[in-house]
C-alpha cells in the first residue's frame, strides 16, 4: 500500500447517510435531469488538457515502475517493491480502468492507443496493461456486467453475495479475518483474473450460439489444468504474466550477477503482494458497507438507475493529483458510476456539484476515509454487518 495515503485520507469530509429511504425523493426525474445537464456540460469542454493530464498520470506510474526496478537489483527491500507495486496499480486503476471505459474516446485528437477499442489489445497488452487479468475479460466483466448491474444480485462483484460462504461459516471470527487477509494479498490472481476470465468465456460461448449457462463455473475450475477452461486460463492469463514478471524481468539483470537476479525476483514477488493489498483496499470497499444498498432486480427507470449508482457507491478523500493518484482515481466512485466514460480530470470537477445535487434532491451521498471503508468492507465479508436492502418504490 502507498505510505502517504494515511496522511491524506483522514482529511476527507465524512458524510453519513440520512435515515430516509431514497424512495423519499420528491422528484427523482428532476434529479436525473440535473445530472444529465451536468454531464453534457462536462463533455462539451473536453480537450487537450484532458489528454495532457492522462499522459502526466501515465508518466507518474511509469516513473514508479522504473525507479522500483532501477533499485530492485541491489537487495530485497520494501522501497523498491512499493514503487513497483504503485506502478502496477497505476496501470490498472487509472490507465486501464478509465481508457477501457472509453473515457478519452471523445477527446479531440486522442491517439489510438488511448481509445477503448485499441488499448491493451493484441501485442499492446504487454505494453499498456500487463496483468493477470486479460483486458478483454476485464472489458466484459467490469464494464458490462458490473457497471450494468451495480449492487444487484447479477453483479459479479457484489461482495456480500460473493462472500456469503464466509459470512455464514461457523469459523471463529479470527479465522474469518485470516481468510480475508489471504484474499487481500492474492485477490488479483485468486479472484479477479479467474472471475473475469470465466465470465468472458461464458459470454463468448453464448455469443457463438452455445447454451445459456445457468451459472458461472466455480473459480476453482479456472485453476484446473486438466479442464479446457483451466488450460485456457493458464495459457491466457497465468503463464504470460508470471513469465513476464517473475522470469523475464529478473533475467534482464543477469549481467549484474546472480544476487541481482534473486533480488529483482524477491522484490517482484513482494511487489505483487503489495499491489494486491493496495488494489484490494482501493477497489473492494467501493460498493460495500452497512450504509450502502444492494438491489434485487433491475432499475425500473433511468432515474432510479441514477439513484442506485449513488446510494450503492462510496467516495474516499478527494482534492488534487497527489491524493487522487494515491487512491488510483477510485475515490470518485459515485461520479464514475454515474458517467463511466468521462476522463479522470472531470470527476474531480464534477464531484462537489454532484454532491450538491444529491443534497438538493435528498439522495444519500457517502464519503469517508478509505480506511474507514475498509473496516466497513471487512465487517460485511465476515458477517458482522449487512448491506441495506433496497425495496421497490410504490407505484402510482
Amino acid at each position: 500500500m502507498t505510505l502517504a495515503v494515511p496522511l491524506l485520507v483522514d482529511e476527507a469530509p465524512r458524510t453519513s447517510l440520512p435515515t430516509p429511504h431514497p424512495h423519499a425523493l420528491v422528484e427523482p426525474e428532476a434529479f436525473a435531469q440535473d445530472l444529465q445537464a451536468l454531464k453534457q456540460e462536462l463533455e462539451s469542454s473536453l480537450g487537450e488538457a484532458d489528454l495532457a493530464h492522462a499522459r502526466k498520470i501515465e508518466r507518474w506510474g511509469r516513473a514508479c515502475s522504473l525507479l522500483g526496478y532501477a533499485t530492485a537489483w541491489l537487495m530485497p527491500n520494501p522501497v523498491s517493491a512499493l514503487l513497483i507495486a504503485q506502478g502496477n496499480t497505476a496501470r490498472w486503476t487509472m490507465m486501464a480502468h478509465h481508457v477501457t471505459h472509453r473515457g478519452y474516446d471523445k477527446v479531440p485528437g486522442v491517439p489510438a492507443h488511448y481509445t477503448g477499442k485499441r488499448f491493451a489489445t493484441g501485442w499492446r497488452r504487454f505494453i499498456d496493461w500487463p496483468d493477470w487479468i486479460h483486458p478483454q475479460a476485464w472489458r466484459h466483466e467490469h464494464n458490462v456486467l458490473h457497471h450494468g448491474h451495480t449492487g444487484e444480485t447479477a453483479d459479479p462483484d457484489l461482495v456480500e453475495m460473493n462472500t456469503e460462504w464466509l459470512r455464514q461459516s461457523r469459523l471463529p471470527l479470527l479465522l474469518k479475518y485470516a481468510v480475508v487477509a489471504f484474499f487481500a494479498c492474492t485477490w488479483k490472481v485468486t479472484y479477479y483474473a479467474p472471475n473475469t476470465f470465466l465470465e468472458w468465456r461464458r459470454f463468448e460461448r453464448k455469443r457463438a450460439g452455445g447454451p445459456d449457462e445457468a451459472g458461472t463455473p466455480s473459480l476453482v475450475t479456472a485453476f484446473n489444468p486438466f479442464s479446457s477452461e483451466g488450460r485456457a486460463f493458464w495459457w491466457t492469463c497465468l503463464l504470460p504474466y508470471a513469465g513476464l514478471r517473475f522470469v523475464l524481468l529478473p533475467a534482464l539483470f543477469a549481467p549484474l550477477g546472480a544476487w541481482a537476479v534473486l533480488s529483482v525476483f524477491a522484490n517482484s514477488v513482494l511487489a505483487e503482494v503489495l499491489t494486491n493489498i493496495q488494489s484490494f483496499v482501493l477497489i473492494a470497499p467501493n460498493h460495500a458497507g452497512d450504509d450502502l444498498y444492494r438491489f434485487e432486480g433491475r432499475a425500473r427507470s433511468g432515474a432510479e438507475f441514477s439513484v442506485r449508482q449513488v446510494v450503492g457507491s462510496v467516495n474516499y478523500a478527494t482534492g488534487n493529483d497527489v491524493v487522487d493518484f494515491l487512491h488510483g482515481w477510485l475515490n470518485y466512485q459515485i461520479e464514475h458510476h454515474l458517467w463511466p466514460s468521462l476522463p479522470m480530470t472531470r470527476y474531480r470537477e464534477a464531484q462537489p456539484r454532484v454532491k450538491a445535487l444529491c443534497e438538493k434532491h435528498g439522495v444519500p451521498y457517502a464519503q469517508e476515509s478509505v480506511f474507514r471503508r475498509v473496516k466497513r468492507l471487512v465487517d460485511i465479508m465476515v458477517g458482522r454487518t449487512s448491506m441495506r436492502a433496497w425495496s421497490p418504490a410504490p407505484r402510482g
